[in-house]
């Protein structure tokens, strides 16, 4: 996956929107001013930190390891970070990024959540 399908992806889902709160290298996309993914597309490794469901975490750590670690400068039991050019498929990339954006979506108030089902 190179950064500009990254970048796209992230922004596929309903209501991302790509934010700079830290550095203008660091893209954050966040969902209803919630962060999902927060990546510098320039870097390489190309990486990007994912929110995880945290027994899912620990075993996708050791699945892919050194290619999905816990989250660098994140709470380590919720977020990973993804080496996405790596060599992990770009569909186990794609499902992460919708994994960490459905467990946000998830924590949203019901309101917000409802607004986002509507077209």
């Amino acid at each position: 996956m190179t950064p500009g399908e990254l970048r796209a992806f992230c922004l596929s889902f309903n209501a991302a929107v790509e934010d700079f709160p830290f550095s203008p290298e660091i893209s954050v996309f966040k969902v209803l001013g919630r962060m999902f993914a927060l990546t510098h597309l320039d870097a390489r490794p190309l990486t990007v930190n994912l929110k995880c469901d945290p027994e899912d975490a620990i075993r996708l750590r050791g699945e892919h390891e050194g290619l999905i670690v816990p989250g660098w400068h994140m709470n380590k039991r919720h977020w990973n970070t993804v080496t996405v050019d790596a060599g992990l498929p770009d569909r186990l990339v794609r499902e992460l990024v919708e994994d960490s954006y459905d467990l946000v979506v998830a924590g949203l108030p019901r309101a917000e959540r409802l607004r986002l089902d509507r077209p």
